[in-house]
C-alpha cells in the first residue's frame, strides 16, 4: 500500500514539475514582449521569479539586469551580478558588468577600477575571452588595453596586429592606426596588401591621407632599407595620383634592390592611363638607361613612344610634324628591332599612327595585316589589330569588312576584355547608323561587362539612346546627333561643328543640348579654340538641366583654365567647386591633386 502511494507522489510531482518547465519559455516570451514595449515593471515581475531557478539563471540574466538597470534597482542588480560571479567565477563578463552596474549608479571611478581589474588578469592564454567580453558592450578601449596587455606578456611585437588594427580601424583611430600598421608592415606581420585594404577603407578623409603621407615619407627617411614601408609609400602616392614623387621612390627602391625595372615600368603604365606622359616618360627612360640588356629594354623603348604619342594627341591644337617624328621613331625601333612577332605590338602600333594621324591608310593597312597574318604573334595583339583594322574600313566607308572583323574579335575573345571593346565598336557602328534598337542589344550585355571602362562606356551611350529615343518616337535629332558623332570618328571637325550649330538650331531645348555643347566644347579644344571651349563647358554648368555631364563639364573647365587658358585662380576655385559639389566625382582624385600643386601644398 505504502509503496503505491509513493508511486502517485512521484508520478504527480513529475507532472507538477513538466508543468512548470512547459510555462518557462511562455513566460520569457511575454517578458521578452514587455520589455520590447518597455514596460519594465511587469517585466521585472516575471524575471525576478523566474532567475530563481538556477536551471534559467544563465537564460534570465541578460533581461533581468537590462530590466533592474532601466528600474534603476541597483542594488538589487548588484546582487544579481554577485550572484554570477559567484556562480561562474571565471567568467570576466559579470565583472564587466558590476562595473557597468557601478556606472549607471553614478560612481564611474569604482566601475573603471573594476575594468581596470579585469584588464590586469589578462594572459596570453585568455585574451580573446577577456577582449570579447568588453566588446560585447562596445568598450572597445578596453579591448585595444587587453591586447596591448596580452602582447606585452608575451613579449612579441607582431601579437595580436590583426585585431587590434581592426580596432584601431573601427573606431578610426589614425594615429595609432598608422602606428599599428608602419610596425606590422616592416616586422612582416601582416601581409601588405592586407594593410593597404585596412588603409584604403578606413582612412578617406584629406587631413588623415596627409598624415599618412608625411608618417611614410618621414619613415623612408629614417629607415631607407625599409622596402615594405617604401612600398607603402609608393602605393599612398599612387592612390592619390601623386605619380612624380612616386616615381621617386620606385627607382630609388629599385637601384637598392636591383629590382631590375619591373617596380618602375609598372609605375610609367599606371602614369601613362592615367595621362600623366611626363611621368610615364621619366619611367621608361630610367629603365632604358639602367638596363640595356634587360628584358624591359625593347618594351620600355616601344611605349616611351606611345606616352610621347599620347602626349601629342592630348595637347591641343594637334601638331603633326610631331606625329611624323613619331612615326619616324617607330620606324627606327622596328630597324633596331627586327620585323618579328616579337615586335607585332610596335608595327600595330605604326599601323594605327599612320591610318588616324597621318592620313596614310594604305600602308597602315599594309602593317596591320601583315600582323593579324602572322601566325606565332600573341592573339591579343592580333585582336587589337583587327579592330585597327576595322576602324580603317569604317574611314574608307566600308562597314561590312568593318562589322566582320568586330565580330571576329567578339568570337574569339568571348567573355574578354577585347571581345567587349568589339562588342562596343559593333554597338557604336549600329548607333552611327541610326540603328538604335541593334544598338541597345549589344549595350544592354556590355553594362555587365567586367572592365569597368567599357561598362562606363557603354552605360553613356545607352542612356544618351534611352534619354532620346523615348517622346521622339522618330529619334530624328539623335540620327543627325549620331551622324555627326561620325564626322567626328572621320577627323571632319570643322563639319562636325557646323552641323552641331545647325542642330541646335533645329531642336531648340532638345534634351541633347548639353551633350551638343559637351560635344562643341570638345572640339573646340582640339582645334586649339580654347576660349570658345570653355564658353560651351560654362553653358553646360549654367544649363538648368545639366546633371549627367555638369562634373565632366567642370573638371574639364577648371583643366583648361589651369593648362590653356592659364587662369590658376579660377581653375582652383573650380576645382574647389568639383570637391564639393561632386564629391563622388571620378575627377575627386585627380581635381584634389591639381588643386594641392595650384596651391603650393608641399608633397
Amino acid at each position: 500500500m505504502m509503496r503505491r502511494l509513493l508511486i502517485c507522489w512521484l508520478l504527480c510531482a513529475g507532472c507538477l514539475t513538466a508543468s512548470l518547465a512547459q510555462g518557462v519559455p511562455e513566460q520569457m516570451a511575454l517578458a521578452k514582449e514587455y520589455l520590447r514595449q518597455g514596460d519594465y515593471q511587469k517585466a521585472e515581475t516575471l524575471l525576478a521569479k523566474l532567475v530563481e531557478q538556477d536551471v534559467q539563471f544563465g537564460l534570465v540574466y541578460p533581461d533581468y539586469l537590462k530590466t533592474l538597470l532601466a528600474l534603476r534597482n541597483f542594488k538589487e542588480a548588484e546582487k544579481l551580478v554577485k550572484r554570477a560571479q559567484k556562480k561562474y567565477p571565471n567568467v570576466p563578463n559579470y565583472i564587466i558588468d558590476e562595473g557597468k552596474v557601478l556606472q549607471a549608479a553614478g560612481n564611474a571611478p569604482a566601475a573603471e577600477k573594476l575594468y581596470a581589474k579585469v584588464v590586469l588578469s589578462t594572459t596570453p592564454e585568455n585574451v580573446y575571452g577577456v577582449a570579447n567580453a568588453f566588446q560585447q558592450t562596445e568598450m572597445f578601449d578596453y579591448v585595444e588595453q587587453v591586447y596591448l596587455r596580452a602582447r606585452q606578456l608575451s613579449g612579441n611585437e607582431k601579437n595580436f596586429a590583426g585585431q587590434l588594427l581592426q580596432i584601431y580601424a573601427y573606431q578610426r583611430k589614425h594615429d595609432q592606426l598608422i602606428d599599428e600598421v608602419l610596425k606590422q608592415v616592416k616586422s612582416t606581420a601582416v601581409p601588405l596588401t592586407y594593410a593597404q585594404n585596412l588603409l584604403q577603407n578606413t582612412l578617406r578623409e584629406e587631413e588623415a591621407l596627409n598624415k599618412l603621407e608625411q608618417r611614410l615619407m618621414t619613415e623612408v627617411q629614417t629607415d631607407p632599407d625599409a622596402s615594405s614601408v617604401q612600398e607603402l609609400l609608393i602605393w599612398v602616392l599612387v592612390q592619390r595620383k601623386d605619380f612624380a614623387p612616386a616615381l621617386l621612390q620606385a627607382r630609388a627602391l629599385d637601384r637598392r634592390t636591383q629590382g631590375g625595372g619591373a617596380r618602375v615600368l609598372s609605375l610609367a603604365d599606371i602614369s601613362l592611363r592615367n595621362k600623366d606622359f611626363e611621368t610615364a616618360i621619366d619611367g621608361y627612360t630610367y629603365v632604358m638607361q639602367q638596363y640595356r640588356t634587360g628584358e624591359y629594354y625593347p618594351v620600355a623603348r616601344h611605349r616611351i613612344i606611345q606616352a610621347r604619342e599620347e602626349q601629342v594627341k592630348n595637347t591641343f591644337p594637334l601638331n603633326k610634324e610631331k606625329m611624323k617624328l613619331l612615326a619616324q621613331d617607330y620606324e627606327s625601333l622596328l630597324q633596331e628591332l627586327g620585323r618579328s612577332e616579337r615586335t607585332a605590338n610596335i608595327i600595330k602600333s605604326l599601323g594605327e599612327l599612320q591610318a588616324f594621324y597621318l592620313d596614310n591608310q594604305q600602308t597602315a593597312m599594309q602593317n596591320l595585316q601583315a600582323v593579324i597574318a602572322m601566325p606565332r604573334a600573341q592573339p591579343d595583339v592580333v585582336a587589337e589589330a583587327k579592330l585597327a583594322l576595322a576602324d580603317v574600313y569604317l574611314l574608307r566607308g566600308e562597314p561590312w569588312e568593318t562589322t566582320l572583323l568586330y565580330s571576329q574579335v567578339e568570337k574569339t575573345h568571348k567573355e574578354q576584355p577585347l571581345g567587349h571593346e568589339a562588342k562596343l565598336r559593333n554597338a557604336r557602328l549600329s548607333y552611327y547608323k541610326g540603328e538604335f534598337e541593334l544598338a541597345q542589344s549589344h549595350l544592354d550585355i556590355l553594362k555587365l561587362a567586367t572592365s569597368r571602362e567599357i561598362a562606363n562606356d557603354a552605360l553613356s551611350l545607352s542612356l544618351l539612346i534611352i534619354d532620346n529615343t523615348g517622346l521622339d518616337t522618330t529619334a530624328a535629332a539623335l540620327k543627325e546627333y549620331a551622324a555627326i558623332d561620325f564626322l567626328i570618328f572621320k577627323n571632319q571637325h570643322p563639319e562636325a561643328l557646323l552641323a552641331l550649330d545647325e542642330l541646335l538650331k533645329k531642336y531648340p531645348g532638345h534634351s541633347l543640348t548639353d551633350e551638343i555643347y559637351f560635344k562643341k566644347a570638345e572640339l573646340f579644344q582640339t582645334l586649339g579654340r580654347f576660349d570658345e571651349a570653355a564658353q560651351n563647358f560654362q553653358l553646360i554648368l549654367d544649363h538648368p538641366k545639366a546633371d549627367i555631364l555638369s562634373d565632366d563639364a567642370l573638371y574639364l573647365l577648371a583643366k583648361l583654365n589651369e593648362e590653356n587658358l592659364k587662369q590658376p585662380q579660377k581653375a582652383q576655385e573650380l576645382y574647389s567647386q568639383l570637391l564639393t559639389k561632386h564629391p563622388g566625382s571620378v575627377f575627386v582624385a585627380e581635381a584634389r591633386k591639381r588643386l594641392r600643386k595650384l596651391r603650393g601644398d608641399k608633397v
